[in-house]
């Protein structure tokens, strides 16, 4: 495959079709793991998902949430808006509310897969970029790139804005990024990463493009903040999204204390393969996020990894949930796509068909026969 005998516009039809074969053979395994009685929608539509739905559905809570003993339970004010209002936009097309969920993943996932390339053929080049996107899109938990999850549209304006930062399209990464940071808490580290970019603009702009570039910023990094003080005002009180977080979720940031107790735990006495394999891959982005940083590549791309990482690692809640967080972490792929990139394409071909056989398969096994949240 000669790539740069393609036309720009067919590079994207490529990326294209790679994301709707992968997210159709995600589809076909999830049907062939599921269990008698359960459709490859009731997978898809499974745990957040439902969370997601109800929120566009209803809207949020103006109060705590208690169960029968009186004791604080999670509730909608954990669910960032912007994905809950695309939901509820795209259901005035017609759809019902779970259909538009779904439609909105999946053409956020296909942005998504286009902005990657974009971003790894800007930094590297277009064979890179290709690598880099298949393995974002087909790694293992790429499942939420199906489902009713808000991570597809979070890492379609992620790896947008920091191609816009890249070109210096000051204005639209001042709104990708904002979009972003009302998309998912990790939102938060894409807009440090913009910071970062908006800094380095420092150096090489006029007057003019250093204010727009600062401005942008400041614009992106204004959305998490404006959405936890929302939430508090809506409750009542002004950690509300924090204290929902932890009743529902236990997803309280304790400086990695809960994550290396689960290590310790599972490498000297874990019995489960799911438990051993998601210990294991923690412990591979993590080495791999460091091997990235010693090549040093693009630093916003280090700030938003690397925040990210940490938002990830550091904080407890449900350890089957941590691969599905680190799908938007970019960095922890760079060591392997620049690899890859330098390989020829009978080598990159299979290696990247083995690397998805058995990141689709994880991912179907997660939503079907795993009986706990992801």
């Amino acid at each position: 495959m000669a790539e740069k005998s393609l036309s720009p516009l067919w590079h994207v039809v490529v990326v294209l079709g790679l994301f709707v074969a992968i997210r159709g053979l995600q589809s076909a395994a999830i049907a062939w793991l599921a269990l008698p009685g359960a459709t490859v929608a009731d997978s898809l539509l499974s745990w957040d998902a439902g969370w997601f739905v109800r929120v566009a559905g209803e809207g949020y809570p103006t109060g705590y949430t208690y169960d029968e003993d009186g004791t604080l339970v999670g509730n909608g004010i954990a669910f960032f808006p912007l994905y809950p209002a695309l939901i509820r936009l795209v259901s005035f097309t017609g759809l019902s509310l779970p259909d538009a969920a779904l439609a909105v993943t999946w053409a956020c996932g296909a942005a998504a897969s286009v902005a990657l390339f974009q971003l790894g053929s800007r930094l590297y080049d277009r064979r890179t970029g290709y690598v880099l996107t298949v393995l974002v899109i087909a790694q293992p938990m790429s499942v939420v790139l199906n489902m009713g999850y808000s991570e597809g549209l979070f890492l379609a304006l992620a790896a947008g804005a920091l191609l816009a930062a890249h070109r210096r399209s000051w204005v639209w990464m001042g709104v990708l990024g904002l979009a972003g940071a009302l998309a998912r808490p990790t939102g938060f580290a894409l807009t440090v990463a913009l910071g970062v970019a908006a800094l380095l603009a420092w150096r090489t702009e006029d007057r003019r493009g250093r204010i727009t570039a600062l401005g942008a910023a400041a614009v992106a990094m204004a959305g998490t903040p404006a959405y936890l003080l929302w939430a508090g005002h809506r409750i009542g009180d002004w950690d509300a999204w924090f204290r929902v977080q932890t009743a529902g979720w236990g997803s309280t940031f304790d400086f990695g204390r809960s994550t290396l107790s689960f290590l310790d735990s599972t490498l000297r006495t874990g019995n489960g393969w799911v438990q051993v394999s998601v210990a294991w891959i923690l412990i591979g982005a993590v080495l791999l996020a460091v091997t990235a940083v010693l090549h040093r590549p693009w630093w916003p791309l280090v700030a938003y990894g690397l925040v990210t990482l940490v938002l990830v690692v550091g904080q407890g809640g449900y350890y089957h949930s941590k691969p599905r967080l680190l799908v938007p972490v970019l960095l922890i792929m760079l060591p392997l796509a620049t690899a890859l990139g330098r390989a020829r394409w009978r080598t990159i071909v299979p290696a990247l068909a083995g690397y998805a056989a058995f990141g689709l398969w994880y991912g179907a096994y997660l939503v079907t026969v795993w009986p706990y949240t992801i």
